[in-house]
């Protein structure tokens, strides 16, 4: 049995264009001589749909756009994954299709409900296995999470005696390091039931999600013997029969966490823009290093000449930085423009003079400056039709060292969820690429400064990033208490002001724009804490 996976780049909501999409494959399916086309989970209208499963209308047009693919594809069979609305219920369901019609559907079971994944808010769980057979093979249909409980999924498959291929849909996101844990999830199900799997995988980025593909054949000694490419369409082709896949070799699938994170942020700040129909972006460039790996990102994503640049110097930025900042555009081959900004904030701090109390000298007036930046990218935005990206990295989005309204001004933060420690790492990769310092080592050797005030480095209000990303790390991802971080040797009164600091700029984060997760944990989906929340008490009894 000639069997291929299909993982296409689904967008929600876009039921003609997945269709396109899957009728295409089908036509190189056709041409390839392929007996079994696989398709990822809920690939018909895209992953995660999230409310728009509670319109009846749009789960009318699931089954409708199924309905046409069987029509359109009447020679191959198919498995392929839709939201279904069957007897008063919706389902995350797959379809089997063969001659022209759906002959079957199973129910996915086993509902996630963790991190950024809401399903019991939407699904009902199915309860009944579904086998079918193909060329005198049966072949068993599991849904992503359906094989993440083997225990459970022995249990559930005790009434199907022969089992010659499990196949599992899913549409599983991206963060770095998951694809060892799907490794040996797919190898421990192989070695249970003592058969392939084949595992098919949506591809692409929804809203702060990505998707990386790598769909794979994995063998009944669950070693992998193919897989499709990461963070791309593909069509993985191969051969099974009543001994398994043919002529299978072990396939070793070397990763990189550097290369993997800055793939997931290319492929995440591409699907953004063009899925919401923005062509080019604008970005305010500082001479820093946040800002010049953000319009790296751009640049890999959209092309240079869908990149804009701005530097908005006031009397308080370096030369060097400004420099830096022109550079980098020059490097990128970006447009460039350069706004300085020390009169209208001049202007700006004398109106603001007339107030009794204010002052020039505190953190409202540096945080003007910011501001102001702000507002001229966002008046750009309208003007000319960019989409802003924010340049803000992890480490300062968790403790609020930016300024609400002014550089958390946009509508896509890229590297939202990228720990600043990391972001050195993905400048030396870019570099590393390219075979030269597209990014100028001065850029990235450069002490951290926000340059709002003369002489201001952020080691002024924060511990050294090494420092703050380990203890963010232990009480974000990993949900470690004062104490338990402690223990890792971290200094006492350092991790509870940065716990303080995280915990009481939730309201500033709760008004960032969307970005790329690449973390275990990202803020937003993945971490919903409440705004207005008192709970301070363990850090009460350690002070």
């Amino acid at each position: 049995m000639k069997t291929g996976l299909a993982q296409i780049n689904a967008t929600v909501g876009d039921f003609a264009g997945n269709i396109q999409k899957i009728t295409r494959m089908y036509s190189l399916a056709k041409q390839a001589k392929i007996d079994l086309l696989i398709f990822p989970e809920l690939c018909v209208c895209g992953y995660p749909p999230e409310d728009l499963l509670l319109k009846k209308h749009f789960l009318a047009e699931n089954k409708k756009a199924v309905e046409q693919i069987a029509k359109d594809c009447p020679d191959i069979t198919i498995m392929i994954g839709f939201a279904e609305f069957h007897n008063g219920h919706c389902f995350n369901s797959m379809a089997i299709l063969q001659s022209g019609r759906i002959i079957k559907t199973y129910q996915k079971s086993l509902l996630p409900n963790y991190g950024v994944f809401d399903e019991k808010r939407y699904f009902s769980a199915g309860s009944e296995p579904a086998v079918i057979k193909i060329n005198n093979l049966s072949v068993v249909c599991t849904i992503c999470e359906d094989i993440w409980d083997l225990q459970w999924l022995k249990d559930f498959l005790f009434s199907v005696a022969e089992k010659n291929l499990i196949v599992n849909i899913s549409a599983s996101p991206f963060h770095a390091g998951k694809i060892n844990q799907k490794l040996t999830i797919l190898e421990t199900c192989a070695k249970t039931f003592a058969c392939p799997v084949a595992y098919c995988n949506i591809v692409g980025g929804q809203d702060e999600l990505v998707f990386d593909g790598r769909s794979m054949f994995v063998n009944s000694d669950g070693n992998p013997i193919a897989c499709a490419k990461a963070f791309d369409e593909d069509l993985l082709i191969a051969d099974i029969d009543g001994n398994g896949l043919k002529n299978a070799k072990p396939l070793e699938i070397k990763t990189n966490d550097t290369e993997e994170i800055y793939q997931a942020l290319v492929l995440g700040t591409r699907d953004y823009i063009k899925k919401n129909g923005f062509k080019k972006t604008l970005i305010g460039l500082s001479g820093g290093i946040d800002s010049a790996l953000t319009a790296a990102i751009a640049v890999d994503a959209l092309g240079r000449e869908n990149v804009v640049g701005v530097t908005m110097p006031t009397k308080f930025n370096s030369s060097e930085t400004i420099n830096d900042a022109e550079l980098v555009a020059k490097n990128l081959g970006i447009e460039f423009h350069t706004i300085p900004v020390e009169q209208v904030l001049q202007r700006f701090n004398q109106e603001l003079g007339k107030i009794s109390g204010w002052s020039d000298k505190g953190l409202a007036f540096e945080n003007l400056q910011a501001r102001i930046r702000g507002t001229i990218l966002m008046s750009m935005s309208n003007q000319f039709g960019y989409l802003v990206l924010t340049t803000g990295n992890k480490s300062e989005t968790a403790v609020g060292y930016s300024t609400l309204y002014g550089d958390t001004a946009g509508g896509f933060a890229v590297i939202k969820d990228v720990p600043k420690t990391i972001v050195y790492h993905l400048c030396d990769y870019f570099n590393k690429v390219r075979g030269k310092d597209v990014i100028p080592q001065s850029v990235i050797k450069r002490i951290p400064t926000a340059e709002l005030r003369f002489g201001q480095k952020d080691s002024d209000s924060l511990p050294e990033y090494e420092i703050l990303d380990g203890i963010l790390k232990a009480y974000i991802e990993e949900e470690k208490s004062l104490p338990e971080i402690i223990t890792r040797g971290f200094d006492a009164k350092t991790v509870v002001k940065v716990i303080e600091m995280v915990d009481k700029n939730e309201y500033k984060r709760r008004q960032c724009p969307p970005g790329v997760k690449i973390t275990p944990k990202a803020f937003g989906r993945d971490r919903r804490m409440p705004i207005t929340n008192l709970y301070r008490q363990q850090i009460n009894e350690k002070k």
